[in-house]
């Protein structure tokens, strides 16, 4: 299949395709004789690897070691175990960021009983200068 079947078949935009393609995640296609990058079923295979493991939040060099190991299915799984570890620590740390700026948001509208902008706290925390302490995601 031509380029533009591959990505639509994966949900992936084309030059994505492309970019996993020269990042090595994925190996270089046969050329037709007009040129066109001509993708089979392992090229699918991968592509939908890596896809499904971007979207769940995996890092290129996790999906990267990720694809090294499943390229060896007699392998170890503690390595594959070990990269979902790490990325599970990460989740629960966005978490804890999340439900951290969730609260912070929610005083502000809590604590306000202004009756005009002058006076509201929303405004005035998001107003607040830069280099103030806020929660990063």
């Amino acid at each position: 299949m031509k380029i533009g079947e591959i990505a639509k078949r994966t949900g992936l935009k084309i030059e994505t395709v492309r970019f996993y393609e020269a990042e090595g995640l994925v190996p270089a296609p046969i050329r037709s004789g007009g040129n066109y990058r001509l993708y089979d079923r392992s090229h699918l295979d991968r592509l939908s690897f890596i896809k499904r493991s971007r979207d769940l939040g995996f890092t290129l060099d996790q999906v990267r070691a990720l694809l090294r190991l499943s390229d060896d299915p007699r392998g170890s799984c503690a390595e594959a175990d070990q990269i979902a570890a790490v990325h599970i620590a990460e989740i629960d740390r966005k978490l804890a960021d999340l439900t951290a700026l969730r609260t912070e948001i929610a005083q502000w509208g809590d604590t306000c009983n202004a009756s005009i902008v002058a006076e509201c706290k929303v405004i005035d925390a998001l107003s607040l200068s830069p280099g103030v302490k806020t929660v990063q995601l």
